[in-house]
């Protein structure tokens, strides 16, 4: 069966594959019909035609796009991701009690209407300007006219807050029309994760989000979260009202909050809220209809898993007496007693993770080790809620272990291994060469034995990049191991890797330039933190310079100071002493930094102003690196 090749080179599932499939399917009541009732309850209207554009022939939203997935899950499918996909299909405005609205498949998260006494309270702009435009402008054609008063930013990953400016204009908040109500740390956490981090992370990401796959049975089906990231303009804008303390009690537009402030939980910056008159808690991305991730594929800060735990049960005391819960994610849950053990599952799989990955920790095992031998009780292994849709046991034990002990293990010959391209040419000659490791690695994947293909035949891609059926077979082991997956982003990284190793490294990615609304409404202390982190180093080895940079709309001066190779930034008077100095507007300068608009060109049409010495102010942004975004991961 592995010969049948589809038109993107994905290889059909093989006996190996389909019995996996098959055990998964007669382990799990899939036919529950729960989930399926509560995602359709409330429905006002949907929309087959969802496919929101971002330019011309682009499109930044595909619903229709994942019209297959119905029926009996494919052979190429783990049939319990098949059932999240399915559930995550259901889409449109729904009600989720009196006053309080979801907008849900509009994008990888929901938007959150709440009705306040003169306006609406927005929860969770989505991660582009069009999507959450469409979403309003849908939810308009059903709700009442009223303007937006206010925004709400439960956490500081990007799927919420990143289409904000397509609700509402920075002049509005400036004079006190709208607020945004925001945890604490959260521009702080925004910055760090999608600009300073930003490049690298948004690579990573489309191995975890499957970007470049096509929507198929072979290809993306779902991240397990939601259907999949978006792909437009974001934004950012600075909160009026922040959250620090549990409890603490906010009125907006006549409606009264409980905030519970949950930092270094699912995100850095954090926070849940409670609406009492509505008996209804907003559990952000606590609590979620999938095990989430304690540390993420594209990269992130690794999270405290008891912190996170213990912030549901808080909540559960707190709250304790919600009739309804909604999230950021997925559909609500209707009833206290539902509720709270939905609460407490969650709670309790956060906590499990947690202790056993210490327990064995503290008995000598190794992160892999750990990892192997992570599962968890039948009361939370049958409960799809908390099944490993998204983030998965087995990495998140390694992410709980990581947080504690860090990437070293113990074992001294993971001190300082030699690097893959090194090691791996060492692999195959110790293997007997490559011929004989191919033939061997042929003979484990008659077997099934798809992990250790992939294991070894990585090590031959490293030493012999140009080595076509050793990437030829490492592509159709990792087919394999997509198919068999039940988290999304497993599923994803493994057919994104396929793709590339067949098909080669993408060019280049937009994440400068989608961001740009985002670069302008950050503060500019974040933003000079992001462009220190793109200084060569080595090249910048015993160069001294001082340039001031003053931006002639904001009235303020940045001293940019490099010495010792080390870029630092002080908002001040400008210094006399400096080799350059640069007067422009703000927003130009970030047109120069995103590459939209060249140094020289701009100097020569007078938009910018220079004093001092030109080769020094050119030689110093040359120190400072573009980068691309196309690395390669799957080769050398």
């Amino acid at each position: 069966m592995t010969d049948e090749i589809d038109d993107r080179g994905f290889t059909a599932p093989t006996e190996f594959t389909i019995r996996a499939n098959r055990a998964v399917a007669e382990s799990l009541p899939l036919d529950d019909p729960q989930d399926f009732e509560d995602a359709r309850r409330g429905l006002i209207a949907g929309d087959p035609e969802m496919a929101i554009s971002r330019g011309e022939n682009v499109l930044a939203w595909n619903m229709p796009g994942y019209d297959f997935i119905e029926g009996e899950a494919p052979h190429s499918v783990n049939p319990s991701l098949w059932r999240q996909a399915k559930l995550n299909n259901i889409h449109g405005l729904f009600e989720v009690t009196k006053g309080i609205y979801q907008l849900r498949g509009f994008d990888l998260s929901n938007l959150t209407i709440i009705e306040g006494k003169t306006g609406w309270i927005m929860v969770d702009p989505m991660i582009a300007m069009e999507t959450t435009a469409a979403a309003f402008e849908f939810a308009k054609k059903h709700l009442e006219p009223k303007p937006v008063v206010a925004v709400i930013h439960t956490h500081s990953h990007i799927d919420h807050f990143g289409g904000v400016l397509s609700l509402i204009a920075p002049d509005d908040v400036k004079q006190g029309k709208v607020r945004i109500v925001a945890p604490e740390g959260f521009i702080e956490e925004a910055i760090s994760e999608n600009i300073i981090a930003g490049v690298a992370m948004a690579r990573r990401a489309e191995y975890m989000y499957g970007r470049g796959l096509p929507f198929s049975a072979r290809g993306h089906v779902d991240t397990g979260l939601g259907k999949g990231p978006a792909m437009g303009r974001i934004g950012i804008i600075e909160p009026t009202d922040i959250i620090d303390r549990t409890p603490q009690e906010l009125e907006i537009d006549g409606i009264r909050f409980i905030f519970q402030n949950a930092p270094e939980s699912e995100a850095p910056a954090e926070m849940t809220f409670f609406l009492p008159e509505m008996k209804a808690y907003c559990g952000a991305e606590i609590v979620s209809k999938t095990l989430h991730n304690v540390y993420t594929l594209r990269g992130t800060k690794a999270r405290d898993a008891l912190k996170w735990s213990n912030y549901i049960d808080e909540a559960i005391d707190l709250f304790g007496d919600a009739e309804v819960y909604f999230g950021t994610h997925h559909w609500p849950v209707w009833g206290n007693a539902r509720v709270v053990e939905f609460l407490k599952k969650q709670r309790d799989i956060y906590k499990y993770i947690h202790d056993q990955t210490l327990r064995m920790a503290n008995d000598g095992f190794t992160p892999r080790e750990i990892a192997e031998q992570m599962d968890y009780p039948e009361s939370l292994r049958t409960t799809f809620s908390n099944r490993g849709y998204y983030g998965t046991p087995q990495h998140n034990a390694k992410a709980v272990y990581t947080y504690y002990f860090g990437w070293y293990d113990g074992n001294p010959a993971g001190l300082n291994p030699l690097p893959p391209v090194e090691s791996g040419k060492r692999y195959v000659r110790f293997m007997g060469g490559a011929e004989r490791l191919l033939r061997n690695a042929q003979a484990s994947f008659d077997e099934g034995d798809y992990r250790w293909v992939a294991e070894v035949l990585n090590h031959l891609v490293f030493a012999e990049p140009d080595n076509q059926a050793a990437k030829n077979l490492l592509a159709k082991a990792y087919d394999q191991l997509g198919y068999q997956a039940e988290s999304g982003p497993w599923r994803d990284v493994y057919l994104t890797a396929a793709y590339e190793l067949r098909h080669g490294t993408p060019e280049g990615n937009e994440h400068l330039g989608a961001a740009f609304g985002m670069l302008k409404h950050i503060p500019l202390p974040r933003f000079f933190d992001a462009m220190c982190v793109r200084l060569n180093g080595p090249e910048a080895d015993g160069r001294n310079m001082v340039v001031n940079i003053s931006f002639t709309d904001k009235q303020e001066t940045y001293v940019l100071t490099l010495e010792n190779s080390v870029l630092h930034h002080k908002k001040s008077d400008p210094d006399p002493a400096a080799n350059a100095s640069l007067k422009l507007t703000h927003e130009l300068f970030l047109r120069v930094f995103t590459g939209q608009v060249n140094l020289a060109d701009a100097a020569g049409t007078g938009e910018l102003e220079l004093d001092g010495d030109p080769n020094d102010l050119m030689q110093f942004f040359s120190l400072l690196t573009r980068p691309q975004g196309a690395f390669n991961i799957v080769t050398p």
